[in-house]
């Protein structure tokens, strides 16, 4: 690990709005603000919302910014980027936005029944190769309902026409409520100028994928706590790309 990395981490455990509760710690020191981030932390009864996988941050604190009257978390397992975000806010003196350093595959743990509000996944891993691992898949959505209030909301924001493709099916197949989508966030005149205000948020890596070209796709959709949910058993075709400067990774042209 680089030194610049190492300072990082340093600094991140002096702050107050970071909880870094990776797997390994977890097993061995319980997480004691499950089901309790309203009164121990945020000291307020506003909407909890989450940005799984949020990275250096920036959508999380710009979330935070745009609405004082909400509390934001940032999730995401690399400490090193999301000490950008950590630390802007604290430096902005934003009392509504926290961080919490772990895995999603465990984010259950960290929080109780009906204490969250809304979920954000901007430019999540599209996981092509690995039904399980894509954050709109059954295993995670059943994890959401947890602690996600009846109906909440999912958003997912992506460059990934695999993964838009795949979460439209998911809400098809389950007949998930859904409240818009778009392929061409940038370009599509039909959205109200609130919507408008919030997806015109841009991460690094967002900015990076708007000048290779790519056409940014956005859906949000509710997820019901009583829908027994079920994979969609169809083929999607793959993107021609894995990640930045990446070439595909897989001699496949399609996958389930």
């Amino acid at each position: 690990m680089g030194k610049g990395k190492l300072q990082k981490f340093a600094e991140m455990e002096t702050f107050e709005n970071v909880f870094q509760y990776p797997f390994s710690v977890i097993e061995e020191r319980p997480f004691e603000m499950t089901g309790r981030w309203h009164e121990d932390y945020f000291k307020n009864d506003n909407p909890i919302v989450l940005e799984l996988g949020c990275g250096k941050g920036e959508y999380t604190v710009e979330l935070a910014r745009l609405y004082p009257e909400m509390n934001f978390i940032g999730v995401d397992i690399k400490g090193a980027r999301m000490w950008t975000g950590a630390k802007m806010a604290l430096q902005e003196g934003l009392k509504n936005v926290a961080f919490l350093r772990t895995n999603i595959e465990i984010i259950d743990r960290f929080f109780g029944p009906d204490e969250v509000s809304e979920i954000w996944l901007t430019f999540s891993d599209p996981q092509m190769k690995n039904p399980r691992k894509r954050l709109t898949s059954t295993y995670f959505l059943e994890r959401y309902r947890r602690f996600l209030k009846d109906g909440g909301i999912v958003h997912v924001k992506t460059d990934s026409n695999f993964l838009f493709t795949y979460t439209d099916y998911m809400v098809k197949e389950n007949q998930l409520p859904l409240l818009f989508a778009t392929t061409d966030l940038y370009h599509d005149e039909s959205i109200d100028d609130e919507s408008r205000r919030i997806l015109s948020i841009q991460t690094y890596y967002e900015q990076m994928w708007i000048d290779r070209g790519l056409n940014i796709k956005y859906m949000k959709f509710r997820l019901p706590q009583a829908v027994d949910l079920r994979e969609p058993d169809v083929e999607i075709e793959l993107d021609d790309y894995r990640s930045y400067h990446r070439p595909k990774r897989s001699s496949k042209d399609k996958a389930r």
